[in-house]
């Protein structure tokens, strides 16, 4: 039966495929590069033009290695990319676009020496029409020049949170259409926009919105047709419109449709799409069509209480993701988009926020079919300037437009630990939310706040208060998560709250026993191990506290931070669960798929704190298949007990023999035997690291250093 399925949705693509006029082809290959700076001297500059390009095919970056190895070392400015392509007259009569998914950070586009357009922000991707500066039947030239600089009215603003790789780093593609299409230049966006109410399990309101574009200097008599396919190609139902589309600007239609007994999208459980085409016809012929995903679902946030998905509360257990890769930085392929899925999925995440800017669409498109519930957000983060009002909101617009119909995505968001001027911040956090509603009413907005105060002043300017929160790194103790937690709870109980980062950074080459309730952060020792404390106990209080609708650990992988030097690593935040080169998961990675994931899951803990420092220790083991047996060099421990949650097991007193210790744990689950074993080295008691801060003059004074950062709105650099 899965087999018909398949041959019957590769009818009907190549069905579409046959029918479509609309060419989409890949513009990545044959690429000559040349990244800057140049002279300022024009004899110099037409010299250091004509030499030395270098062929690249797309992405590209120029900040692959010099952004990740070295602290604020790192070329931003310009470079350029050139491209000759044949274009032949067969083009004559027919409308050329060219489509970029992304360019870091500043663009201009020229196609024979005229400029075709500019775009300014990173992360979205933009459109041109190039056809009127074509030479048909010759060769052209296509320019693009791209500037990672930062300036004071681009949003990011600066560096200092994570880097802007400069360059070409997303695919571009070339579109070919007839006069009269579905626009191709509304913010880059598919043209069409889908949006659902009242759904439920009995039926569904769904509206379908074309945006049509005729770029002839005739009115053309066409039919725009709407069909809502099932997941296996069958037709459910379809709405005609005859109209007549002048050339005077873009032109709206609308198709409204009620599906009864929907197959609803039902997260990681069930990600029914159904499929959305549409047609436009001329003379019976289709001349354009757009396919876009529906997943008929219905996401409710009810404070104190939830998430709620189609009704049914919704676990949401969140991780962060930042896009960049050891040695590939931005430029990568969909491989690598793949790749960081299947962790997040492996690891039971049913949730995530893609931080800190707008994200590749293909790696949306994938959580649309994995069920992943998701956050997707502008870069509005760490300062203002008071010149981005204008690019933050063109930003927001780029981002909503182009993912409007992505069911995944829950929520907009807004800004991420942007203060001072308050009163600025505050008011374009309110313009930004109310562009959100405008654009998608059926959406929440969400801003993010690094203080731990419902009252601060940039705070209720959207649907959605998100809070990031480190105690024990760089506020406080690991145990202060609770109080505030119930502090707010008691104050504010109607507020819609979400823990929208916390965790600790982790050198996997530091390890220590000694784990006392906050670490230094500002010294160079960043052991593992606590930040597999952090997340241990961190994790089973804000699981039992419903008050937390969504909580997002930061990060799911190691990344560049080309500004810092911390923790023995320059340029790097080493909070993530998976290493920059995703080749090492840290123990806090299982921790998390114990608890969350379906999958059989039996871990030691410490597996690269091979060198013990004490002789009487303690064993930790994550199962949740059941209660583990554990043995010391052949002979069974006595005494586990269960720790935070009910996969956490720890054994208190396991006493070491000297020279090389071999740790055991077995556990059986639906017939099936599962193991794991390390090997520790002890050869005498060491001294705890000086590093910690167990001292509580040192401790006051590093928190209260801490605590006047914040003061001075300096803490967004922190995380």
């Amino acid at each position: 039966m899965k087999f018909k399925y398949i041959l019957i949705l590769s009818a009907l693509i190549g069905q579409i495929l046959s029918l479509s006029a609309r060419e989409v082809t890949s513009f990545n290959e044959g690429w000559l590069f040349k990244r800057g700076p140049f002279s300022q001297d024009p004899v110099k500059v037409a010299a250091q033009w004509n030499a030395d390009w270098e062929t690249v095919n797309l992405p590209h970056t120029w900040n692959a290695k010099d952004m990740q190895v070295k602290a604020d070392a790192f070329y931003e400015g310009v470079g350029y990319y050139r491209k000759t392509q044949f274009f032949g007259n067969e083009l004559k009569g027919k409308r050329v676009f060219l489509r970029f998914e992304g360019v870091g950070a500043n663009t201009e586009v020229y196609v024979n020496g005229k400029l075709v357009g500019m775009h300014r922000g990173a992360y979205s991707a933009f459109a041109f029409e190039i056809g009127t500066a074509l030479k048909l039947g010759a060769e052209n030239e296509i320019m693009v020049k791209a500037d990672n600089a930062s300036r004071p009215d681009v949003i990011p603003v600066n560096h200092n949170l994570f880097g802007v790789y400069g360059g070409i780093y997303r695919p571009v593609w070339l579109i070919i259409t007839e006069q009269n299409n579905i626009t191709v230049t509304d913010c880059a966006s598919p043209g069409v926009y889908i949006t659902q109410r009242n759904v439920s399990k009995r039926s569904a309101d769904i509206t379908v919105k074309v945006k049509l574009d005729n770029g002839s200097l005739t009115p053309a008599d066409l039919v725009l047709e709407n069909t809502i396919y099932t997941q296996n190609g069958k037709k459910v139902t379809s709405h005609r419109l005859p109209l007549v589309l002048t050339p005077q600007g873009t032109q709206t239609y609308i198709s409204t449709f009620k599906l009864n007994k929907p197959h609803l999208w039902q997260g990681r459980k069930d990600p029914y799409l159904y499929k959305v085409i549409s047609r436009l016809l001329a003379d019976g012929k289709v001349i354009d069509e757009v396919v876009q995903p529906l997943g008929v679902r219905r996401y409710e946030i009810v404070a104190g209480k939830g998430f709620y998905l189609n009704g049914e509360k919704y676990p949401m257990y969140g991780v962060t993701r930042h896009q960049d890769w050891w040695g590939l930085g931005s430029a990568l392929t969909n491989k690598e988009h793949d790749f960081d899925l299947a962790q997040i999925m492996d690891i039971g995440a049913t949730t995530v926020r893609f931080a800190h800017y707008q994200q590749s669409d293909y790696l949306y498109s994938r959580c649309d079919s994995l069920g992943l519930v998701i956050w997707a957000e502008i870069p509005f983060v760490n300062r203002v300037t008071g010149y981005e009002a204008e690019n933050a909101q063109s930003q927001l617009r780029e981002l909503i437009r182009q993912s409007f119909n992505h069911p995944s995505i829950y929520v907009w968001g807004l800004h991420n630990e942007v203060y001072q001027p308050h009163e600025y911040t505050a008011g374009l956090t309110q313009t930004l939310h109310n562009l959100a509603k405008t654009e998608d009413p059926d959406r929440y907005t969400v801003s993010v706040n690094g203080y731990g105060h419902a009252e601060h002043p940039v705070n209720q300017n959207a649907d959605i208060q998100g809070m990031n929160r480190y105690f024990g790194w760089y506020e406080k103790k690991l145990q202060d998560i609770e109080p505030w937690i119930k502090g707010l709870e008691e104050k504010y109980p109607w507020q819609k709250l979400m823990l929208t980062e916390y965790g600790a950074d982790a050198n996997l080459d530091h390890q220590t026993e000694y784990l006392g309730d906050a670490l230094n952060w500002g010294k160079s020792f960043y052991p593992e191990t606590f930040q597999t404390k952090t997340h241990e106990y961190q994790w089973s209080v804000i699981a039992k506290h419903p008050y937390i609708i969504a909580s997002y650990l930061w990060n799911m992988f190691d990344f560049g931070v080309p500004m810092w030097s911390r923790g023995g690593i320059p340029a790097r935040n080493l909070k993530g669960l998976i290493t920059f080169d995703r080749k090492i998961k840290k123990d806090s990675y299982y921790w998390y798929k114990a608890n969350w994931s379906k999958d059989p899951v039996l871990y030691l803990t410490q597996h690269r704190n091979i060198d013990r420092e004490r002789k009487h220790t303690s064993v930790t083991v994550y199962s949740n298949i059941g209660t583990p047996q554990v043995y010391l060099n052949g002979k069974e421990l006595t005494g586990i007990r269960q720790g935070y949650t009910d996969v956490h097991y720890v054994l208190d007193d396991v006493t070491l023999e000297q020279g090389k210790n071999t740790i055991k744990t077995v556990a059986t689950y639906n017939g099936k035997e599962y193991t794991d074993e390390i090997e520790w080295n002890y050869t005498g008691e060491k001294k705890r690291s000086a590093d910690w801060s167990e001292n509580k003059e040192e401790h006051a004074g590093w928190s209260v250093s801490y605590t006047h950062l914040r003061a001075h709105e300096t803490c967004a650099d922190l995380v």
